[in-house]
Formats: C-alpha cells, structure tokens, sequence
C-alpha cells in the first residue's frame, strides 16, 4: 500500500484488548470506517441533498483527522522550523490533511471525495483483518474476502484516485468559473498536486500523468486529427509540462 502502516500482531485477548493497547492505530481505524460511512451517504443521498453536503464536510473533516494523526505517527516531534515543514511535506498523510482543507468549505463534488473515500477503505483493510483475526481465525468470512478482493485490486484503485486528484485541477478552475469555487483554491489545490506528484511513496500521479501525455501525443499525431487540434493538444502538453516540479 502505498502509505503502509504499522504492523503489530494481534494478541490473543480478543478485539477490545488489542484495540485498546493500539489505541492510535485503533483511532485512525475508526475515522476511516467513519469517512467511508460518511462519503457513501454524501455519493448514495438517501438522506436528501441538503444532508448529502453535510456528509461531505464530515467525510473531509474525519480525513483531515486522519490524515494528522497518521502525520503524528510518521513524525511525533514535532518542531517549529524550516526542516521539520520540508519533511512533514514529504509525507502523503500531510499531503491529504492539505487536501481536506482545501475542499472541505467548497462547493460538493463528487470527484474530490472519492480520493478520500477510497484511501480510507484501501487503509482500513489491514487493520480490519488484525481486528477480525482476534476475533477469530474464521471470523466473518465475507467480510474477510471483501478485504481480499480490495487487497487484490488495490493497483486499480490506487491508479482511479490518481486520475481523480488529476481531473479535479480544471474542475477547480471550472468552479471558480461557475462562481462554485473560490479564486485561491485552484492556486492551493495546485501546490496540492505537486506534491502528490513528487510523492516518494505514491508514484501513480507522476505515472498517470506520463501515461496520459504519451496517449494524447498518440492521438494528435494521427492523420485524421486536425492541424490546429494538433497545435493546441501539444501546447496544453507543453504547458503543463513546464508546471511540473523539478527533480521529480
């Protein structure tokens, strides 16, 4: 995965006795389970429109609590200075506490959830099966194969938050556009999307976007394309190629 937790053997005390003596771990189990629970009531609204937005800030909310705690995690000492911000900004839980406050007072989106939807599922699994194994080895079976099959495609779904956090930098322009968005998100999502492009743990935006240029240049280059789509594709390319961090 591509932000790995710890990894502790459960005891043999049953579920709350190991839950309790991981109680950070455990904390961030159950702010995913409540971002995944939140993100499915804001993308399904069974509860109206209105109730949907407020799953929406909720989900946001619950990640961004997430995502700090898990930062306390990989860095627990913490220091006001200039080397401590650098390294704090290398890390993919800070990248998406970043990400959270960025979106969490904009206007509902389907797409900008679906990153924290799917990265709190992705993070839960493990931590469910430590849950499920001090329970018992054959507890809850179909839960258990749930958790394979999202282990098992774990690459696709890694690759569709990639394309997601991708696509949703013009939908941040498009919304400043459509008075649904504020003019310095698309600036802040922008720095947002640097660094998850010189993530050193999660390559799939750097491939993704790799994979996009050389399928359009694919598709420009082709006879029937017109001359002045040709021109256009290949100056948005070059454009966004010169938007890239160095050194990534």
């Amino acid at each position: 995965m591509a932000d790995t937790e710890n990894r502790s053997t459960p005891p043999q005390g049953g579920p709350m006795l190991f839950m309790l003596s991981n109680k950070l771990e455990t904390a961030m189990w159950l702010s995913r389970l409540f971002t995944v629970y939140c993100s499915i009531l804001f993308i399904l609204p069974v509860l109206g429109i209105q109730e949907a937005a407020n799953f929406y800030q909720r989900a946001l909310l619950a990640n961004a609590l997430t995502s700090a705690l898990r930062l306390h995690q990989r860095l627990p000492h913490f220091q006001l200075s200039r080397a401590f911000l650098t390294q704090a900004l290398q890390e993919d839980s800070c990248h998406y506490l970043l990400y959270s406050l960025i979106l969490v007072n904009s206007y509902p989106v389907t797409m900008s959830i679906f990153p924290v939807f799917l990265f709190s599922l992705l993070h839960a699994t493990t931590y469910t099966k430590k849950v499920l194994d001090a329970m018992g080895p054959t507890s809850l079976a179909f839960v258990r194969n749930f958790l394979d099959k999202l282990t098992a495609n774990q690459q696709n779904i890694l690759k569709f938050i990639a394309c997601n956090e991708i696509f949703l930098m013009p939908a941040t322009v498009f919304m400043l556009f459509s008075n649904q968005g504020s003019l310095l998100q698309p600036f802040l999502y922008y720095r947002f999307l640097t660094l998850r492009y010189s993530s050193r743990r999660n390559p799939y935006c750097r491939t993704l976007f790799t994979e996009l240029r050389i399928l359009l240049e694919h598709l420009v280059m082709k006879p029937v394309c017109p001359a002045f789509v040709r021109r256009m594709c290949l100056s948005s390319i070059a454009f966004v190629s010169r938007l890239a961090p160095t050194g990534a």
